[in-house]
């Protein structure tokens, strides 16, 4: 098995690569994942801090540890974004490894307002490892899974063409009590027209339109078949004289 290192000249993102044959799972965890004994499953899948699903293949969480490993396993992840500066532990290194699970770092530092300070430059690349399927699926994290991952989250919403009462609401959703003033603020004056030319791989945009498509569709449908059934019985009562 072999470890590439990949690091840009201005060390705005490292990426991490293992080129290998994928870590199987172990029989143990095969056997939890095919229903072998619901304590040891209880055990074995434990999702990290605000684990939830973003999109189709996109992740979101806390910093995972060793005891998330199996539960990863499971999503058969290609890439992890973290958005912690620190170096990645060597146990998550050796997870990557043995899972051939590539990882984007693009370094935030966690400021406590009134000094927070969100590179957008950095969100902008991170939005781009997001964007590209090839990636997929993909874990993005910090430290709480809150505020970093918050921001990345809410500036991919507006790609996505959510309002923003619904990417302010996703935010104080895992940010709770924590929720800052500053990243909302941000969120609200991201700038995404220079990402609106790459592909969006997404279900959520297009699945509203289409459903959205439908019930509009559905209506029209309804009116026409009133406007008929009432015409209709015109005609009849007109007949009768």
């Amino acid at each position: 098995m072999k470890l590439e290192l990949h690091q840009e000249t201005d060390e705005m993102c490292r990426t991490i690569q293992v080129v290998g044959d994928v870590l199987h799972l172990s029989p143990s965890v095969a056997a939890a994942a095919a229903g072998g004994g619901e304590e040891c499953a209880d055990d074995l899948f434990m999702p990290p801090l605000n684990f939830a699903m973003v999109d189709n293949g996109i992740f979101r969480s806390g910093f995972p540890d060793s005891s998330n490993f199996s539960f990863l396993q499971t999503l058969g992840l290609r890439s992890i974004i973290c958005l912690c500066p620190e170096p990645y532990p060597e146990t998550n290194v050796e997870f990557l490894k043995s899972n051939g699970i590539k990882l984007f770092q693009f370094g935030i530092e966690g400021y406590k307002e009134p000094f927070v300070n969100i590179p957008e430059d950095t969100i902008r690349e991170a939005l781009k490892v997001v964007l590209d399927v090839r990636n997929h699926p993909i874990l993005i994290h910090c430290k709480r899974g809150k505020h970093r991952t918050g921001c990345l989250v809410g500036c991919l919403r507006k790609l996505q063409r959510w309002c923003l009462s619904s990417v302010f609401d996703e935010y104080q959703r895992f940010a709770a009590a924590k929720a800052r003033i500053a990243d909302q603020r941000f969120m609200e004056m991201f700038d995404v027209s220079s990402l609106k030319h790459i592909p969006m791989p997404f279900s959520c945009s297009k699945r509203l339109y289409c459903c959205l498509g439908s019930l509009m569709s559905g209506k029209r449908s309804r009116k026409r078949n009133r406007r008929c059934a009432t015409g209709k019985k015109i005609d009849t009562q007109l007949e009768s004289f």
